[in-house]
């Protein structure tokens, strides 16, 4: 019934029963149920919805390795030691780099060997004598001149001397002497204390008294001689039992040796 008492109503009131005069046709009331009909629809669409989204974040909080990347898959199975920072594990701190054996100098008394230095002029003493195996004649024909290493450390003499005349007995009028050298020359390390030697064997002088040169030249007589070693000075040496007598200011010499020679 509609209550057509109240004068401000402008929309009938639905009592419970429509009038019939007032019923809706059937358009209408069909209208109406299939708007309800399609809200009842999405709500269920809806409700669906949020059930599957429900399951979906579900499963993903109980395994979240399907939204993970091969490589972040792979970070995670490094082991505890190369997983921090990225980085590598360390080198063991037992490992020690090997070294190379230490060289040391040779020092023998007279040995060969090239580790210690040249010796120096000063720390040489040289003195001369007459050799036991010389040529034949009357003059000096062969000496034996030996280096003693006077300082306090190993030096090395080498090489083939040379020689010269010194005239009145000093070196500063000296004559050179044409040198030919024989052996090989070898570094000798020389310990203090310790000698080497070289041998000069000159062309000998003959006859007696002034003697004579079988070239036909004037034997030359020389005080004293000055002997040189490369890279180690030169020694004025005189010798300890005469003068050094010569034909044709040739010799012929040695080269340094630890063995003292004859």
């Amino acid at each position: 019934m509609i209550d057509s008492g109240n004068p401000l109503s402008r929309t009938p009131v639905y009592t419970g029963e429509w009038p019939t005069t007032e019923r809706p046709g059937p358009s209408e009331f069909g209208g109406v149920m299939q708007y309800e009909s399609s809200i009842r629809r999405t709500a269920m669409a809806m409700a669906a919805i949020s059930a599957a989204l429900v399951v979906t974040a579900c499963q993903n909080d109980g395994d979240d390795s399907a939204t993970k990347s091969p490589s972040q898959s792979a970070s995670q199975s490094q082991s505890p030691s190369n997983a921090a920072a990225g980085t590598p594990a360390a080198e063991p701190s037992g490992a020690a780099t090997p070294k190379a054996p230490a060289s040391s100098a040779s020092t023998g008394s007279g040995s060969s060997g090239t580790t210690a230095k040249a010796c120096a002029a000063t720390a040489l003493r040289a003195t001369a004598s007459q050799a036991a195996d010389r040529p034949d004649g009357t003059g000096t024909g062969a000496a034996i001149v030996e280096f003693a290493n006077v300082s306090g450390q190993a030096c090395v003499l080498r090489g083939h001397p040379s020689v010269a005349g010194a005239g009145n007995g000093s070196p500063e009028h000296n004559k050179p002497l044409a040198v030919t050298p024989t052996g090989t020359a070898v570094p000798v390390t020389v310990a203090p204390g310790a000698k080497a030697w070289v041998k000069l064997t000159f062309v000998q002088v003959q006859g007696e008294a002034d003697g004579y040169c079988k070239s036909g030249a004037e034997p030359v007589v020389y005080p004293t001689l000055v002997v040189g070693l490369p890279g180690s000075g030169a020694q004025q040496v005189a010798l300890s039992d005469g003068e050094f007598a010569e034909c044709d200011n040739k010799v012929t010499v040695t080269a340094v040796s630890a063995a003292k020679p004859s």
